[in-house]
Order: C-alpha cells, then structure tokens, then sequence
C-alpha cells in the first residue's frame, strides 16, 4: 500500500516503514533529507561530485541500518548528519584540500552576473572567514546558520550541552564578525 505524500510521518516512521517494505517511505524520507545532506558535505567539501558521493553514501548507509533501527529517542536526520559529518572529515583526510583562493570564479552569461559576482564574492569571504574560527566553533556556527539546525540538535551531535552550543555559537559569530569587519568596503558594504 502506497503512503500517501503529504502524510505527517516523522522520519522515523518513514525508515521503520521502509525497514517493512515500504518503497514510497524510502522516497519521501530522500525527499526530505537528501538536500540536506548533500548541502551540508557541500559546504564542508566545497566540490559538488564530492558532496554528492558522501550524501549518496550517508543514504546507502542509513537503509542499510534501517532493518536494525533502535528507537531510542535518536532522530534520523540527527543519525544521518553525524554520518556525513565523519564521511567529510575522512574524505578531508585522503585528499588535500583546495583553497577557496585556487578555485576560479564561475562564468555566468546572465545580465545580473555584477550582482551574482559580488554574492559568491561574499559568500567566500564567508566561508574563508569560517575557515579561521577554530574547529568547534566553525561546526556550532555552520550547524546553527547554515544548516539550520536546532541548538539541541547541534548539541546531541556535538556531545555537548545547549548552553555549550549556545556560547560556542555566540564566541563564533562574534570572531566573524571581528574578521569580516575589516573587509566591508570591499565586499560592497557601506562603512558605518
């Protein structure tokens, strides 16, 4: 019997029902999670077949293990972010990485390529900026604002508390804005 798309299933329930057969479960709970699994390998590789080997391998992962799902409070796409959080730090460790200054700025032909130059201009400041903040706080700041994830969730990934989360979160936004203030004027933002 076919699951109706619009259902309400937690994630869940979408992999026990996929552990039981359920094609249509497999379909939805990709649906929900696969972007962002692939978004989150993306920013930590920055290369997109990269990213989309390690969200393709988290999600050969997770059915693999869905027959032997425990419901033990932990959520799915808690589960399958820690998978690809360590599939990225192993692929960071067999392959020297790029520089962001190495790589070079896409060609575009559409008429707004000012603006679009001047958004992956900024974005990679960002990400350069991200780069210096030490490692727990850069994973704390991705989670929270790039990825959207709760504090508690960040915090059940991170073995930490929420407070812990919340001043590692809060140091490391201070400490990008502390390294990005010095180059407002040539990202386009008016001093002041």
């Amino acid at each position: 019997m076919p699951i109706d798309p619009t259902t309400q299933m937690s994630d869940n329930a979408l992999l026990a029902a996929f552990a039981k057969g359920h094609a249509d479960a497999a379909r939805l709970l990709s649906e929900r999670l696969l972007p962002k699994a692939y978004a989150q390998a993306f920013f930590r590789l920055r290369n997109q077949a990269d990213a989309e080997d390690i969200a393709q391998e988290a999600f050969i992962r997770l059915w693999r293990m869905a027959p032997n799902w425990a419901e033990d409070g932990t959520k799915v796409s808690t589960w399958l972010y820690k998978v690809v959080q360590n599939l990225c730090y192993d692929r960071l460790r067999r392959k020297p990485s790029t520089s962001l200054a190495d790589i070079g700025e896409p060609e575009d032909s559409k008429p707004a390529a000012a603006e679009m130059l001047q958004d992956q201009t900024r974005a990679n400041a960002l990400y350069r900026a991200l780069a210096e903040l030490p490692d727990r706080q850069r994973d704390a700041v991705s989670m929270r604002h790039l990825d959207g994830m709760s504090n508690p969730e960040i915090a059940e990934i991170m073995e930490l508390s929420v407070e812990a989360v919340e001043s590692l979160i809060s140091r490391g936004k201070r400490k990008l804005s502390d390294i990005l203030q010095s180059h407002k004027s040539e990202l386009g933002y008016a001093n002041g």
